[in-house]
């Protein structure tokens, strides 16, 4: 297989997107509402979207919370257009930024809550860690991480993915940068993670298959 960077990908699904993660991907419909589910209870929520895509799940958190405001971060523009498109009715509750998530500089103490979803099963333990201590410290206290992901069971299974990645990695001469492959690591070492950027009480709140939800309170 020939490795994509991660904008390219996307930048070339973004037209089936929403139907190949709602057809294809095991749980999808719930997965989104579990995660508007875990959010505070505030009227007025501000909220950060990692990888917000084409923003499916803000279809169940203005359901929940139609005032909410969302600062959504994606790397794909076209990603970006067709989020603005479905929600024009919310484009004053919108702030959309076209940038990594990890060189995106957070605000200080500003969110309610953070969320991402089917993003993070593309990075490395380290790449996670720092972005985690970053959402921490834009959430304010008592704010809330909730993360929907691809996730493994075992450690063997971790290691297989991340050793095979930088085995292609390595055949095709890539040196830097983000590319599209899913490493998924297991729920201990994503909630030993989260914990270790200072997340309190984090912990597995639902799961089917391979996907699981996690939620850290700051």
């Amino acid at each position: 297989m020939q490795l994509e960077s991660m904008e390219a990908f996307f930048q070339k699904r973004v037209d089936g997107y929403d139907q190949h993660m709602m057809e294809n991907i095991e749980g999808a419909g719930q997965f989104y509402i579990e995660v508007a589910k875990r959010l505070p209870q505030e009227k007025n929520l501000k909220i950060l979207d990692l990888g917000c895509g084409t923003g499916l799940e803000l279809e169940q958190v203005f359901q929940l919370y139609p005032a909410a405001q969302i600062t959504g971060i994606d790397l794909s523009g076209d990603m970006l257009t067709a989020l603005k498109q479905k929600f024009l009715d919310k484009a004053a509750q919108l702030r959309l930024v076209q940038q990594s998530y990890f060189e995106y500089s957070y605000e200080t103490g500003q969110y309610d809550a953070a969320i991402s979803v089917e993003s993070l099963h593309h990075f490395t333990h380290k790449a996670k860690l720092g972005l985690y201590q970053k959402v921490y410290e834009a959430l304010k206290p008592g704010g809330k991480y909730i993360e929907a992901d691809y996730m493994v069971d075992t450690q063997e299974e971790e290691d297989y993915f991340f050793a095979e990645y930088e085995r292609i990695r390595c055949e095709q001469g890539i040196t830097d940068g983000f590319y599209h492959y899913d490493t998924p690591c297991t729920v201990d070492n994503q909630i030993k993670l989260l914990t270790q950027a200072g997340f309190k009480k984090v912990e597995q709140v639902w799961r089917l298959a391979n996907t699981v939800v996690l939620v850290g309170s700051k």
